[in-house]
This record gives C-alpha cells, structure tokens and sequence, in this order.
C-alpha cells in the first residue's frame, strides 16, 4: 500500500473491529488456539450473509475496509462473557478456545457491555509446542523477533487472515471458505522469517498504537494448499 492510500485511509471515519476472547480463571484457553480461533473469527465476519450486500452489518464493514482495518482484543469471563453474547455478533470455537466478533463500531463508539472490558490480562501459553501444520491449512507466520500479548497478537493473526483472503481468487476463496477456513498461527524461524518477508505473500505492518514499533512486520500469511 502506498503512503498516499494510507493517508488516505487515515483521512476517514475510523472503526474498530471489537473481538473478545473468553478467559475463564480455571480453564484459560491456549495461545495458539485462541490465536487461531480469532483468526478464523476474523473471516467468519467477513463472509456472513449480515456483512455482504445489503446485510444488516454491510456498511459498517465497508466503512471499516475503507479505512485502517483495526481491530481490538478484549477478555471477559463469567457474566462478562454472558452479557457480550447478548450483542449482535458471531462466536466461533475452537479446540478450548472460544471468541466473539462482533460488527465494526466507530473508534470512540463502544457499546458500554465491551467498552468496560478489560484489553490487559491477555496473556496466554501453550502447554505444549503446537503440533505440524495440517494439511490444506493456510498458515500465517510469526515473527520471531517481537514479543507481543496474546491479545495483540489475536488482532495481528486477524489481520493476516484478512490480508490473505483480500489477496486470494474467486475460485480460492470459494475453496477455502467451504474447508472450514483450515489455519495455522505458528512462529516462523529466524531464517525462513527473512524469506517469507521478501517472498511477495501478504505481509501485516503494525501501525504502531500499541506495543511495538510502527511499520513493523508481524505476520505473513501463507496460502492453503487446497485440492
């Protein structure tokens, strides 16, 4: 993107796509299925009948893509997690982890159930390393050399997972939206994180609200090998 559609980008509206992670005291999820499962959140939104044409939730994902897509990650647990379930929105599971999208909101225009949702306390493990990568399944790559919390890197995995479904094919996207949306958040290693920089697959640069550097590289997005 050029520094003129980003300024551009700048210039208008700006909305916040809300995304709020169930974090129970005693049953905490782990970080790469939690990462996963907000990715996966991310590209339910994006492909739900309410966010296409005239669809309830269509002009305000429109007004979001037109501007800086962001998105914040937010916890709750008990009757936080119950009261966020009220709003209109979509939650997605995955193996422990469970995550609910909700359509984008203006900037300063929270609704108060999510506004007075904590964004810290984010910080989630892995119990154990994560396992190979499935077959078929896009894989959006870490970078290694940034440490960021769980819930920043929830929102940078859904904005490889958005990157990546901007970039594919009609025909891709029909493919990969009918196979579930298989994908894997994994770290890349120092070496192959120099390649897939340069290697002309989607690339997510932070613009630095928070965290970390702007203009850094937080994930690439690797395509699926669907048959």
């Amino acid at each position: 993107m050029s520094s003129n559609e980003t300024d551009l980008r700048d210039e208008k509206p700006q909305f916040v796509l809300p995304l709020v992670v169930r974090i129970e005291k005693d049953a905490p999820p782990s970080r790469t299925d939690a990462l996963e499962t907000a990715a996966r959140a991310v590209l339910e939104i994006l492909t739900d009948d309410r966010s296409l044409g005239e669809g309830e939730w269509a002009q305000a994902v429109t007004d979001w893509q037109d501007a800086r897509i962001r998105k914040v990650v937010r916890r709750a647990r008990g009757a936080e997690w119950r009261k966020a379930g009220t709003l209109p929105g979509i939650t997605v599971d995955g193996a422990e982890a469970e995550v609910r999208v909700f359509p984008p909101v203006p900037l300063d225009g929270w609704p108060k159930e999510l506004a007075k949702l904590q964004v810290s306390g984010t910080d989630l493990d892995d119990p154990a390393a994560p396992g190979p990568v499935p077959d078929g399944a896009a894989v959006l790559w870490l970078n290694p050399e940034l440490d960021m919390s769980a819930g920043k890197t929830m929102a940078q995995a859904g904005h490889g997972a958005q990157l990546l479904w901007w970039a594919m094919s009609a025909a891709e996207r029909t493919a990969w939206q009918e196979a579930g949306f298989p994908l894997a958040v994994r770290t890349a290693t120092a070496a192959d994180w120099a390649e897939l920089t340069v290697s002309g697959l989607p690339v997510v640069r932070d613009a630095g609200f928070t965290e970390i550097a702007p203009g850094s590289c937080t994930v690439v997005s690797a395509f699926p090998n669907l048959k």
